[in-house]
């Protein structure tokens, strides 16, 4: 079997990858997964957009989505697995190589389907009968396509998000660090209005790095007028993290939603060992289920999010206890090297070569 990754926006993994090497970032799972299955990466850009490109895409991805879909449907045959990173190059995918009579195995990463225009996009382009497996993040995603689609259990794989655990580790504070410091991380989603309600009156610094150039999705995030100890900027790999390591508590704000939004920033807090706040919204709620190991608000709730603002900086040693669990349990649940070894194998068992590798490995164990 040859294995493919496509990717839904251009990425340069190798690059990602030498300054990984140098702790200048974090590592990428999808460089990672192609090392370990000697995959083919590709990615949208290079291919010229048709009329029908522009058409399809009214409904599903990018037109430039559909015109990679079209090259590699010439590319890939029956002996091809391809991994599709999202649903946004997926679908197109699964459209055009998923109607070839000798068609690759298809294996599509679902982020966000439950919605008008992911249901529009699988019913219309018969994605069900033409992608192998499905692999979601949140476990509400899964039941949908359970429930939409019909399909069987080995045909939905439910794979927990992930972290680079070599790149985001515990470490000291800045010896500058004149204050408390409270800090969100992201924007997708989030609500750092309700946070500003909950800290605008506490002696903290609130930083935010939840940078963008999409003045609308700010205009959504923040209050119209930002607190005078709250501040927001863009920062880079290694000052991100030392701004996970300067954080006395990290808050994960978001408006409820279906899918995971907030969880690589949860996961990041807690693999430097940050005690969190977090909203308990649909999409993360298969996250924050085993107790301890974060505090739970309801989404918009800015009383609740200040009383556990205030109890973790009031109590340092139920903080470090709280950051101990999470920890422990993102380095159990949510290291990326796990993540890409889960993948590669639900990838090769769709090839059909798990069985062999097994096999292999069990005739090569001593007796």
């Amino acid at each position: 079997m040859k294995y493919h990754i496509a990717l839904g926006r251009p990425l340069n993994l190798e690059e990602i990858s030498r300054d990984a090497a140098e702790r200048k970032r974090p590592r990428h799972v999808m460089w990672a997964l192609s090392q370990r299955l000697g995959a083919t990466v590709h990615e949208p850009g290079s291919e010229p957009v048709l009329p029908l490109d522009k058409l399809r895409a009214k409904i599903a991805g990018q037109p430039e989505h559909w015109a990679m879909a079209r090259a590699l449907s010439s590319q890939l045959g029956s002996e091809d697995v391809v991994f599709c990173t999202g649903e946004d190059i997926g679908v197109p995918i699964a459209t055009l190589c998923g109607a070839k009579a000798s068609r690759p195995k298809i294996v599509m990463f679902a982020h966000n389907l439950d919605r008008p225009r992911g249901r529009a996009s699988l019913k219309l382009f018969g994605v069900a009968d033409r992608v192998d497996l499905f692999v979601t993040n949140a476990g509400l995603q899964s039941d949908f396509l359970r429930r939409f689609l019909k399909l069987p259990q080995d045909r939905l794989c439910m794979l927990g998000d992930q972290t680079d655990m070599q790149f985001f580790t515990p470490g000291s504070a800045s010896p500058d660090k004149q204050k408390p410091t409270v800090v969100g991380v992201g924007l997708e989603k989030r609500d750092y209005r309700t946070v500003a309600a909950a800290t605008c009156d506490l002696d903290v610094d609130v930083k935010i790095a939840g940078f963008s150039q999409d003045v609308q999705s700010l205009a959504q995030a923040f209050p119209e007028t930002m607190p005078i100890n709250m501040s927001n900027c863009f920062y880079e790999w290694p000052d991100l993290l030392q701004l996970y390591r300067n954080a006395d508590v990290v808050v994960v704000s978001v408006i409820d939603n279906k899918f995971c939004a907030g969880v690589t920033s949860m996961m990041e807090a807690m693999a430097c060992r940050r005690p969190v706040v977090v909203t308990r919204t649909q999409g993360l709620s298969d996250y924050v289920a085993s107790p301890g190991i974060a505090s739970v608000v309801n989404p918009g709730d800015a009383g609740a999010m200040r009383q556990a603002i205030v109890n973790l900086l009031q109590n340092p040693q139920e903080a470090k206890a709280q950051a101990k669990r999470g920890y422990e349990y993102a380095l159990k649940h949510y290291n990326s090297d796990d993540y890409v070894e889960v993948l590669a194998s639900q990838l090769m068992r769709v090839g059909g070569e798990l069985g062999v590798t097994l096999r292999r490995q069990a005739q090569a164990l001593p007796v």
